[in-house]
Formats: structure tokens, sequence, C-alpha cells
């Protein structure tokens, strides 16, 4: 694997399909994580150029060996549409690979550049919103994703909630579009061993995995946090870095719980810090189908949460009376507290979470579903 600039890629009758990725980031983050397994599942069976737009690869460290990629830096963009569709186009043709790959609202001029008199087959895998587009669809993205995606094989989906938006906002055929759930290693976020039930001097543990950018919502969080009525002692940690975090420490402090809130930073291996909460929680105003809950949900954690994307959906059966209203702050106050004080029954739910991931969200499926898509001219 290495980081070059483009050159001619000629495929020869005979040799692996080439995937050109165009991602508005490679950087630690769900979707290239995600597609970092898929990528790494598929192995020697396809070659993949990957385009950063932010020219940010560290997602790149988990592809491992086995995989067929080059890392591809690309200058600014010009700021002119035309000049940078042009700009597509000729990469594209350069290139010359059997698919193409967008991702997300960021890559749009290059499904743009391919929408007519098109280079290659096109799939576009969109997987959420940014802060901007948390409570409604912006009307010019609207019209933007409706012409540039009209002429794509496939469009991907990992939500029903997301499903529903492309049908009927977007208005794009049903024919399209492909819900491809998200899938985990279950094996990989066993549970920790049960605790004892009655131990007093042992605060109960809440806790969140998420980047700390504004759609992420972590303040909401420590508001409800702060607000937790009748509960045992617990503390708060929050896993993740980001902008907002110098933001969210003040936040804390102004609320008098920075003593009980623990900002523990970006970890590589968030299995490690699940397997010491007793609560998950999830604060954001958007999400689709948010990774870290199907981390919990295999971790033997309930969740509390607000009801974004496809949460609702995702725990199993018994947890969902602790998804509230989005925008209900001492909802999610109660929901954690009700769950801190009931050690019982957080170990009953969090059996019923990881049983129901294993069932529904194993990566097997996800990777089956890739293969498909992929590999199926």
């Amino acid at each position: 694997m290495s980081v070059s600039p483009p050159v001619n890629v000629v495929n020869t009758p005979g040799t692996s399909p080439h995937i050109f990725h165009v991602f508005p980031s490679f950087g630690i983050g769900g979707v290239p994580l995600r597609m970092s397994r898929v990528l790494a599942h598929l192995g020697a069976r396809c070659r993949h150029t990957i385009l950063a737009l932010d020219n940010d690869f560290a997602a790149a460290d988990r592809l491992g060996p086995d995989v067929a990629a080059r890392l591809m830096p690309l200058p600014p963009s010009a700021g002119n549409l035309v000049v940078n569709l042009c700009r597509h186009r000729r990469v594209l043709r350069n290139e010359r690979p059997d698919l193409l790959a967008t991702y997300n609202w960021g890559s749009i001029e290059w499904a743009m550049a391919n929408r007519f008199f098109p280079l290659c087959r096109h799939v576009h895998l969109e997987a959420g919103f940014g802060a901007e587009e948390a409570s409604r669809q912006l009307f010019r993205r609207v019209v933007a994703r409706r012409l540039s995606l009209a002429r794509c094989s496939k469009i991907v989906v990992p939500s029903l909630t997301l499903q529903k938006i492309a049908r009927d906002v977007w208005r794009l055929p049903q024919s399209m579009l492909i819900y491809i759930p998200n899938g985990i290693d279950v094996d990989r976020f066993a549970p920790a061993p049960r605790r004892p039930l009655e131990d007093p001097s042992r605060p109960v543990m809440v806790g969140t995995v998420a980047p700390l950018r504004p759609e992420k919502n972590v303040g909401r969080l420590i508001r409800a946090f702060s607000r937790m009525q009748q509960a045992p002692a617990s503390l708060l940690t929050i896993v993740g870095d980001g902008s907002q975090r110098a933001a969210l420490e003040a936040l804390a402090r102004s609320l008098n719980v920075a003593d009980r809130v623990r900002f523990a930073g970006s970890v590589a291996e968030p299995e490690r810090l699940l397997a010491t909460f007793d609560v998950f929680a999830l604060s954001s105003d958007t999400e689709q189908m948010p990774n870290a809950v199907l981390e919990a949900m295999a971790a033997g954690l309930p969740v509390a949460s607000v009801d974004v994307g496809d949460v609702m959906v995702m725990v199993a059966p018994e947890n969902r009376e602790f998804i509230v209203p989005r925008d209900d702050t001492d909802a999610l106050a109660a929901a954690i507290a009700r769950l801190a004080s009931d050690p019982e029954r957080r170990h009953r739910i969090g059996e019923g979470n990881r049983a129901f991931v294993a069932s529904q969200f194993g990566q097997d499926k996800m990777f089956r579903a890739y293969e498909k898509l992929f590999l199926t001219p």
C-alpha cells in the first residue's frame, strides 16, 4: 500500500476489477473504518484506488497486507464547479476504473462528473448527514443529489430511515436503492464479567463513543447527566476527540460535573473501554445506523439514546423504552437514571442486545452484500 501521485492504470483481460473510491475523508471514522473492513474481506479479488478529498488516509492502516490499494492525494479543488468536473473526468479517464464508488455528500462532484457520458459503472454510498442537515434536508442538496445520482447503478443506504429519504425526498427510484445495514465483528466485543450487583462503593459507569463534532451533540448528554435525579453515584466517560472538546469540557465545568466527567480522547480499541461501562448513551442530533450502538450491544450493554435514524429498531425490543425523543434532554436523563438504578434490568437488557446484534447485524451478512455490489457487473 502506498501514497502516490495519480498514474495511469490499464485494466487488461484477466486482471482483478479496479475500484476507484472517492471519500470526503479516509480518516478514523465510521464509514472509512467500515469500508476498510469490507476491503480487507475482499482481499486480492479487487484492486483499489482510494482518493480522500481532505488527504487524510489514517484508516488505511486497517486495510491489512492482502489489500491491493493505492492512496491518491489530491490538490485542493479550484472552487469552480466546471473546472472541478473537468478535472475529475480527466482523472477517471486516466485511471480507467471498472467501478466508481462515491461516499456521502462530500463526493457529489465526482458523482456529477460521471453523470453525463459515464466513464464507468458507478455506485454511491450514503451513510448520513452533518450538522447542517441534522433537522431538515437542504433544498439545493436535494436537487444536486437527485440530478447527480440519477444514473447510478445502485445507491447504498445503511438505514431504513435513509432509504425512505432517498425514495421520498430525493425521489430516486426504489429499484436503485440497496439497504445494507452495518455489521460488526460481534465476537470482538465480548461482554465484561458480570459485576457484583450490590457494591455501593463503585459508581455506575455511563459512557459514549463519538467524535466530538457538532452533530454528535455530546453537550446534550452532559446536560442530561447533570440532571439525573434519584440515581446512584455515577461517572460519565466520553470516548472520542474533535473540535468540540474544549467547549464540552467548559460545559461540564459550568454544570458542576467536571469531577464526574472523563474525556478519554480517541481510542484505537473501543472494546477495552466498553467493557468498563454499565450503560451506553447516545445523544446525537443525526445518525442513521451508528456503529457505536452496535458495538455497545455486542458488549452486552443496555442503551439509553435519543430517537434518531434506526436506533429504535436496532436495539432489542426490551431496550426500546429507553430510546427517547431527540430534543427531550430530561427524558434522556430519566432513561439513563432508570438503567443506572436497576442492575438486574441492565444485565437482562444487555443480554438481549447482544443476542439481537448477533442475529441481525453480524459482519458476515454485510460482507456478502458488498461482495455482490462490488464484484457483480
